[in-house]
């Protein structure tokens, strides 16, 4: 999943020392066979409540396959990073762990991980089978380092009761978006038509790249902030005029995090908010009443078609200490394809990092399936991938700039372009 992360230079020197005896050394890359070898595998602990029984499953179909044994420990997302700091700097590293979407490039960065595009391009049709987002979040430097596992993405949830008693239709432009929200304003009074989420940096980049826009780019080894271009301005420019131009917000909601807008949905105070694939589950159990009420639209782009969304997720990577680097990916190729992919995705409730795996729920007729996958699919997309983009999320860079704007502090050209220049100076420490 998408972490707040620290800039890479946490990792220090002493880990790029630690390092560069091993870069590239992946130790026993001549065969898979696996006869009296072990593997060791960190994996994230609470994304499949269901956990034990599944490694048993994929544990045993790896033994049966290559002969290996494989010992899986399940790591807390809130002492990961450190762990991995720790282990990096000592040489410690698990064969094989999840790397959250933010941290892959992070640790390719630090030289810890095996590149993997010879395996992947080495299994026919795999390399188009991937999904983009994820895909793109796993490559640095123009090497894949993070094979996609799983992924959520954030579309428009909403009230399916309220447009329905409304005559109303899910959005597919902006300005449905606002036709709608002034229905619903005019209505019910009581209802939030769409808050906007100031402490929420997900809920923004789809409307500048939906414009057009861009949060970052390259050019070389230069990065530079879009988010004062004129096309990044219009996606911010309508985003937080649902609150400021049309009212559809509340003052409170310039502080809310994600959570505090799920909140306010299940009190069935919100028509329209952008929520994850993983949540509307969360919502009916938090308040049965919503069953049969909550419906999913793809983010529309400005006139139309998808706007990108972020996709939040993991890959499995393979860590550059391993001395049995082919095994590695037999077992990562295990994980994240055929079957187990789609049986972890089954009992997570996210989205599996291959295409082919998505077969079912892009033919589903789920209205809170197959938005979602529709949007991963041909609308998922990554944050900037170079490890200082942890730095623009610790100094709360975009969220800043959204609630300078909605409190009135500055006008949009004026936040924008501070943002830009802090992003800027962030993304090339």
């Amino acid at each position: 999943m998408h972490k707040r992360i620290l800039p890479a230079v946490a990792l220090g020197a002493a880990a790029t020392i630690a390092l560069a005896g091993c870069a590239g050394g992946s130790g026993d890359n001549g065969s898979a066979d696996g006869e009296g070898k072990e593997l060791t595998v960190w994996i994230m602990k609470g994304t499949n409540p269901d956990a034990t029984a599944f490694y048993d499953k994929v544990s045993e179909a790896f033994e049966e396959e290559t002969g290996a044994t494989v010992k899986i420990e399940e790591i807390q997302w809130a002492d990961a990073h450190d762990r991995f700091v720790t282990s990096i700097a000592g040489g410690t590293t698990p064969d094989i762990a999840e790397t959250g979407t933010t941290w892959t490039a992070e640790f390719a960065d630090a030289g810890a991980l095996l590149p993997i595009d010879e395996y992947v391009d080495g299994e026919k049709g795999l390399r188009d089978d991937l999904v983009e987002g994820l895909s793109v979040a796993g490559t640095y430097d123009d090497e894949l380092y993070g094979m996609p596992w799983y992924a959520g993405v954030r579309s428009i949830v909403y009230r399916t009761d309220v447009f329905e008693e409304l005559g109303l239709e899910a959005p597919k432009t902006w300005d449905d978006i606002v036709t709608a929200g002034e229905a619903i304003k005019a209505a019910k009074p009581d209802m939030l038509p769409f808050p906007v989420a100031g402490d929420a940096e997900f809920q923004v980049y789809p409307w500048v790249w939906g414009a057009g826009g861009e949060i970052a780019t390259k050019d070389g080894d230069t990065w530079t902030s879009e988010l004062d271009s004129a096309e990044s301005q219009a996606g911010i420019e309508f985003y937080t005029g649902l609150a400021t131009e049309h009212g559809f917000s509340s003052a409170g909601a310039t502080t809310w995090k994600e959570t505090d807008l799920r909140d306010a949905f299940t009190q069935g105070n919100v028509a329209m908010m952008l929520s994850g694939s993983w949540t509307p589950n969360a919502l009916v159990e938090a308040n049965p009443e919503l069953e049969g009420k909550i419906g999913a639209a793809v983010i529309p782009g400005q006139d139309g078609g998808i706007a990108p969304s972020v996709l939040g997720g993991s890959h499995l990577s393979i860590f550059n200490t391993t001395k049995n680097a082919d095994l590695a990916w037999e077992f990562v190729k295990l994980m994240t394809t055929g079957k187990f992919a789609e049986q972890w995705s089954d009992e997570t409730g996210y989205f599996p990092g291959v295409q082919s795996a998505m077969e079912e729920a892009l033919a589903s007729t789920d209205p809170l399936v197959a938005p979602f996958a529709e949007q991963m699919v041909d609308g998922g997309a990554s944050v900037p991938v170079t490890p200082n983009f942890g730095a623009v999320q610790a100094k709360k860079t975009t969220n800043a700039m959204i609630q300078a704007i909605l409190s009135g502090q500055k006008d949009v050209a004026t936040a924008t372009k501070d943002a830009a220049a802090e992003m800027t100076e962030l993304l090339n420490q």
